[in-house]
């Protein structure tokens, strides 16, 4: 269970993982090494997954964002088809879906030849069926941060 410092101390290491301990225990009222073992807990738990920089896309040449909907010709359940494209540089997100589609995934890019190249190494797995793509042509909003609180912590 998820209690009221826990998503306190998540809401922080959400906005800024490199938070210092101490930063987040005056922020919550406690020691750091309580805190410490806090996050600790969370991480052994799964709550929390992982740590990671956010790059901004075109700084390092990735400007182009595309979602695509792959079609496959799999099982219904089988995921196979998203290990491999996990797998393709450049895809960010892979999500199996409901619908026409069984995959919706997230790519980044160059340009429009790097999104055809990607494409057509994407249409060459071997159970892909079609894609179909939309390009991103700005980016209102884009986060990772989940919208916690102690109400839905205690529902999941």
């Amino acid at each position: 269970m998820i209690d009221e410092i826990d998503t306190q101390i998540l809401t922080i290491l959400q906005s800024n993982a490199r938070t210092s301990n101490a930063d987040i225990a005056r922020d919550v009222g406690m020691a750091p090494s309580a805190v410490l073992e806090r996050v600790r807990k969370l991480e052994r738990r799964g709550v929390i997954t992982g740590y990671e920089a956010r790059l901004n896309p075109e700084a390092i040449g990735l400007g182009l964002t595309a979602f695509t909907f792959v079609k496959t010709e799999e099982p219904v359940g089988a995921t196979d088809t998203g290990e491999a494209l996990s797998a393709i540089p450049g895809v960010m997100e892979v999500h199996y879906a409901a619908g026409s589609a069984a995959y919706l995934i997230k790519v980044r890019v160059s340009g429009p030849k790097a999104l055809a190249d990607l494409l057509k190494e994407i249409g060459r797995l071997p159970t892909v069926r079609d894609t179909n793509s939309t390009v991103v042509l700005q980016t209102v909003k884009e986060t990772g941060i989940m919208p916690i609180s102690r109400n839905t912590a205690e529902e999941a």
